[in-house]
């Protein structure tokens, strides 16, 4: 996650000492005690895709949902087992998600076993089940925090949704979240459908009191595989951002305290970094020196963030649902995390040197790290090949004509997918 409020804008979140190493008042704490050393030392973000049961069919969901549950999902007694076990090894959080969680009928009770772990739990839905009801248990059960997605305005979010209606239901979940005091936020993945709507949806942040918002980039996984026609342009996806820029910005100005972070790019850290150059030198260079901690996508798939789906197989993240490491019926999370005998596993833990093509060359790998390698695997069927969602320019990134030309001899340059 690349936390725009933050970088373009100074402003302090609760996750800085997980993201940047530090709190916002430069203490080296966590909810765990010392922050990480370094971001390569960093336990997972786990999540736990619950169930495969949704009750939408979105266009680009990246685990395939349909109504049914899957046949082998874990049961209320494996999934604490696996909740005991991340507990024991200190995971910073806990992303519950599906398909869509609600839909799995001992939510609440393991959200309950969870917190009596220490566990921090978090909720991922589309927000169309929370009745009044379910807000006040969601409330009760101790999630710190409940995502809800949104893929546009009225009618374009009911497109990708699949179901009519899902908008206003979804607004229901909102604001039934929000009347119980549930700290509540927005995800939208950014397509070519809901790009043009961005102003909208910022005003609709400020105008329902939405305390945080996360854009993510288009993932090809899953159905959302099917979806490559609707990514955005290079040049699409830097007008995205700057209106982003503009909009947290202004938010920031007015005193209008919003957390609104990218996800699944790292290259927008860099972006912000070349935006901030422009108007602020010295800060800019804190920014940098911040993303480098980090290190983006170094240490996200397969170290800062993992991922379990509903019948305990593991992998690198959400979006690689296509390879797994080891089940947890069999292994420990813990014991398949730290095993680098798959080759995978081993490269994810070591992409430097692993990394190819322009991402190799790239003058800001120290702070993007490649960003998400299940993109290049889509695209290019190397997880070591550079992100075909790269926006910058050969010009940006330091790579020369004769650079260019030396990769594509040795068959090592990567063009973008028309």
């Amino acid at each position: 996650m690349i936390n725009i409020s933050k970088l373009y804008c100074g402003e302090a979140s609760g996750s800085d000492w997980l993201r940047y190493g530090e709190t916002a008042g430069g203490r080296q704490s966590g909810p765990h005690g010392a922050a990480p050393k370094s971001a390569a030392e960093r336990r997972p973000v786990v999540v736990w895709n619950s169930t495969r049961a949704c009750n939408l069919r979105c266009i680009h969901c990246y685990t395939d949902s349909d109504p049914r549950a899957a046949l082998d999902e874990l049961t209320t007694a494996e999934a604490q087992a696996m909740l005991r076990d991340l507990a024991a090894f200190r995971v910073p959080a806990v992303l519950m998600s599906g398909g869509e969680p609600l839909m799995r009928p001992d939510l609440f009770d393991l959200v309950a076993f969870a917190n009596s772990l220490g566990l921090h739990c978090t909720l991922s839905t589309n927000g169309t089940l929370i009745s009044e009801e379910t807000a006040q248990r969601i409330r009760a059960a101790g999630f710190a925090y409940v995502g809800i997605s949104l893929d546009g305005i009225g009618e374009v979010n009911d497109h990708f949704r699949g179901i009519a209606g899902a908008f206003e239901r979804a607004m229901r979940g909102f604001r039934n979240c929000a009347a119980v005091g549930q700290r509540v936020g927005l995800r939208l993945t950014l397509t070519r459908q809901n790009v043009r709507d961005l102003d909208k949806i910022f005003d609709f942040i400020e105008r329902e009191r939405i305390d945080r918002a996360c854009f993510y980039h288009l993932a090809y996984s899953g159905r959302g595989s099917r979806m490559k026609a609707e990514d955005l342009a290079p040049e699409e996806t830097r007008q995205a951002l700057d209106l982003i820029l503009h909009r947290t910005e202004d938010f920031h100005r007015r005193g209008i305290s919003k957390e609104i972070l990218t996800v699944d790019n790292h290259v927008d850290g860099v972006y912000v970094y070349l935006r901030l150059r422009e108007k602020d030198p010295a800060r800019a260079e804190t920014v940098l020196a911040q993303l480098r901690w980090n290190g983006g996508g170094l240490y996200s798939s397969g170290v800062g963030i993992g991922a379990i789906d509903w019948a305990g197989n593991v992998h690198p993240d959400q979006f690689w649902l296509h390879y797994s490491f080891g089940n947890v019926r069999r292994r420990p999370f813990s014991e398949i995390w730290t095993d680098t005998s798959d080759p995978l596993m081993r490269g994810l833990k070591d992409r430097r040197s692993h990394i190819r093509g322009q991402c190799r060359e790239c003058r800001w790998f120290d702070a993007c790290g490649g960003a998400l390698r299940v993109r290049a695997d889509a695209i290019f069927g190397n997880p070591w090949a550079w992100d075909p969602a790269c926006y910058l320019t050969d010009a940006e990134i330091g790579l020369t004509p004769d650079d260019a030309a030396r990769l594509k001899a040795a068959n090592d340059y990567f063009e973008r997918p028309r």
